[in-house]
């Protein structure tokens, strides 16, 4: 009853030798990787396309629940970087980011992650995890790391992009647009915060590093006045290109915003005729439907063209008598001889119309801004039937790829801490996480390496450190938020930067090429699958995996099959591999791996081939040692090798053959075809049993499988031959 509890409430075993010097450990530690977590957590949910105190909803409920209902003391639940660019991969071809829409999605999406981890965990099947290979995973995160990095460019270099259809053309849009203008003070303040961190992690470890950076870089903010900004009318611009361009983008805009509600009415009209079977209206609303979409299609295109266009306009700004700012086209002379503030001034383009009334001019850095204070509000998510069905392939994936990840980090602190880790009641926690997560407006979590290791390294001793650290978040939200509006942007894209440094590991290629070369090969192809498809990111995972399955199929289609002989020493190896003479009347062949349906016939064709290579052939003895299942195709199989075999006037036993193996052949007859006689416990006991037999008679000078000890041995009388073998042994004799 005990264990069941344990099992259900796995921190009661803490509390039962809880003590005082646990809890200010636990606090300690608690409190330590909240000054790590709440900077980072809003950096991280800023990749996952979401506003910032999103990261904040998502560090309050889940690591408290993952901790508690896990089975790993020190693992930090929370944002993580790989997951949540997979959120923001999901998501970003649905909705636009960090609109209401993209944001019930997330909740949504966090709700089918925790569902799918919950039951794996409950069913006990955490172990389909193993089809992420570590080939496809290393590949994966390598790629995964350097599109983090280079998608925080934009904010590094402070400019505003469009993200195209694959990665790389964002980055050199990127590049495009930093050419053209570049904001020097953002740049140089989040090199700076980089700077700052990579030194303080180096020299002096022991610095909460990410802590310092946000203080220094927001105080700094706050009191040069980083974030510059002024809203005027669009008559303050004295700049046609710039208000006509304003316009024309507006007007596609709205445009866009026609073309949907008519293609909304034409798709419900649609579905109508489709209930009452009119087939011409389906037709024409068919016909209508494609115009609609490729109209849609021509003013997205003449939209974003124009937003490009208003973000790469540059203007100088001159303050009037009245103290109203009126801005010209950079580089352009000014009117009676007035002298600019000395800022480059740039219009805010988002993805929705501008209002001329009070358009938003940016002459400085970009800030996080106002964030809201006091909880998240908790509530249900909305179920979307149809929703859910196009988030569950992704969600799947990032439920396993968070979990092969949080795993991981759990086994490598349990190494060392020397507590049991159960990997399913993992799957439960991490899916529980997500699950209350959901309903404080989270989007999916997973275990934390660097969180993790600052966790252990301050000395938490059970999962209440993070029950102190979601304590330590809360207060954040109840009473700190008003401090984080000067955060630089800058800052938490080298948050980022820094935390995905640590993913970047060449070494792993080079150590899968070393282990196995396909293994290699899949992580490389992996890897370049992932970048080129970006940010398409499930496309690479899928290719790997298909590969990963492949190359086991085939290795499992055509496993290693050899013919042994003795070394010098008088071991039994692989003749071909250690260039051995093989004896001419026994083949002492090994099969390595189970005999079933998919290398069946290569059994066949193995043991064919050297029934025919090896005229002179007596007896083969099948080492089975490493045939550890069997299916009915592969007894059939080896049924007809038998048959094979015997009608040549060849004898065949097996030799090593397991438990398992053996109950098969005893309930399909085939032990009694065989032969009981001709099953022997190893190697050995089949060569001495029937070497003398096959060599009867025979001028071989020395047999390559005797051993020197053997050359004395009384020559063993040969084993009785089944009755049906005896007429074709005659026969192959006489053809000798």
């Amino acid at each position: 009853m005990a264990t069941l509890v344990l099992k259900v409430i796995p921190f009661f075993g803490w509390i039962r030798t809880y003590s005082a010097a646990h809890l200010k450990m636990d606090f300690m530690a608690g409190l330590t990787v909240a000054l790590v977590l709440i900077p980072q957590s809003m950096a991280y949910a800023q990749l996952a396309g979401l506003p910032p105190y999103y990261g904040l909803y998502a560090s309050f409920l889940p690591p408290l629940v993952a901790a508690l209902f896990g089975s790993s003391r020190q693992l930090s639940t929370g944002p993580v970087a790989v997951v949540s660019l997979m959120t923001a991969a999901c998501l970003e071809p649905l909705a636009t980011a960090g609109g209401e829409s993209y944001i019930a999605y997330a909740v949504l999406l966090s709700l089918a992650v925790g569902f799918f981890q919950l039951s794996l965990g409950v069913l006990r099947l955490g172990l389909v995890v193993n089809f992420l290979s570590h080939p496809v995973v290393a590949g994966f995160t390598n790629a995964a790391a350097i599109i983090i990095a280079t998608s925080q460019l934009a904010k590094m270099f402070g400019v505003s992009v469009d993200s195209a259809e694959h990665h790389y053309e964002t980055v050199l849009r990127v590049f495009r647009a930093a050419m053209n203008y570049t904001h020097w003070p953002t740049l140089a303040l989040g090199v700076f915060a980089f700077a700052l961190m990579f030194a303080l992690k180096r020299f002096c470890p022991r610095v909460p590093n990410v802590l310092a950076a946000v203080v220094l870089t927001s105080v700094f903010a706050w009191a040069t006045g980083f974030e510059h900004n002024a809203s005027i009318g669009i008559q303050s611009l004295e700049a046609p290109q710039a208000s006509e361009a304003v316009t024309a983008y507006n007007a596609a805009i709205q445009g866009q915003a026609d073309l949907a509600a008519r293609r909304t009415a034409l798709t419900s009209a649609m579905e109508e005729a489709r209930a009452h079977g009119e087939l011409f209206a389906i037709v024409d609303e068919e016909h209508e439907l494609r115009r609609l979409s490729l109209e849609m299609e021509i003013t997205k295109s003449k939209a974003r063209s124009l937003r490009e266009a208003l973000r790469g306009m540059l203007f100088q700004a001159v303050t009037e008598a009245d103290g109203r700012l009126k801005f010209y086209p950079f580089g352009s002379p000014l009117p009676n001889g007035e002298v600019n503030d000395g800022r480059t001034w740039r219009i805010r383009v988002g993805n929705s119309a501008l209002d001329p009334v009070s358009l938003t001019m940016i002459g400085g850095g970009a800030v996080v801004g106002a964030v809201p204070g006091g909880l998240p509000p908790f509530s249900v998510p909305r179920f979307d039937a149809g929703v859910m069905l196009r988030l569950l392939p992704n969600a799947v994936i990032i439920a396993l790829l968070g979990f092969m990840e949080a795993i991981s980090i759990a086994k490598a602190m349990a190494a060392k801490t020397g507590q049991s880790l159960d990997p399913n009641q993992e799957l439960i926690g991490q899916g529980l996480a997500n699950i209350f997560g959901a309903f404080s407006r989270s989007y999916p979590v997973s275990g934390s390496f660097s969180r993790s290791a600052v966790n252990l390294q301050a000395g938490a001793l059970t999962g209440f450190s993070s029950v102190f650290t979601s304590a330590m978040v809360l207060v954040a939200l109840l009473f700190c938020t008003p401090l984080l509006y000067h955060l630089p942007q800058c800052t938490l894209a080298a948050v980022i930067m820094m935390a995905v440094i640590g993913l970047i590991q060449p070494s792993g290629f080079v150590h899968a090429w070393k282990v196995a070369r396909y293994d290699g090969v899949i992580s490389v192809i992996t890897f370049l699958a992932t970048l080129a498809f970006a940010p398409h990111l499930d496309k690479g995972i899928m290719i790997g995996v298909v590969l990963s399955l492949g190359v086991f199929l085939y290795r499992n289609m055509r496993p290693m099959v050899s013919s042994l002989a003795r070394t010098e020493e008088g071991e039994l190896r692989d003749a071909t591999r250690h260039g051995l003479a093989l004896c001419t009347h026994v083949d002492l062949v090994r099969f390595n791996g189970p005999l079933f349906f998919a290398n069946a016939s290569f059994l066949d064709e193995t043991i064919t081939r050297r029934l025919q290579s090896k005229k002179r052939l007596r007896h083969i003895v099948l080492v089975a040692k490493g045939i550890n299942d069997m299916d009915a195709s592969g007894e059939e199989a080896l049924s007809l090798v038998v048959d094979r075999c015997r009608s040549r006037g060849v004898d065949i036993s097996l030799a090593g053959v397991n438990d398992t193996v053996m109950a098969i052949l005893a309930r399909s007859g085939l032990l009694d075809k065989i032969g009981r006689d001709h099953i022997y416990a190893n190697m050995e006991k089949a060569l001495c049993t029937v070497h003398a037999g096959a060599h009867h008679g025979s001028d071989e000078a020395r047999c390559p499988l005797t051993s020197a000890c053997q050359l004395h041995v009384r020559p063993q009388v040969a084993q009785p031959r089944p009755r049906a073998f005896a007429a074709a042994g005659a026969a192959h004799d006489d053809r000798q």
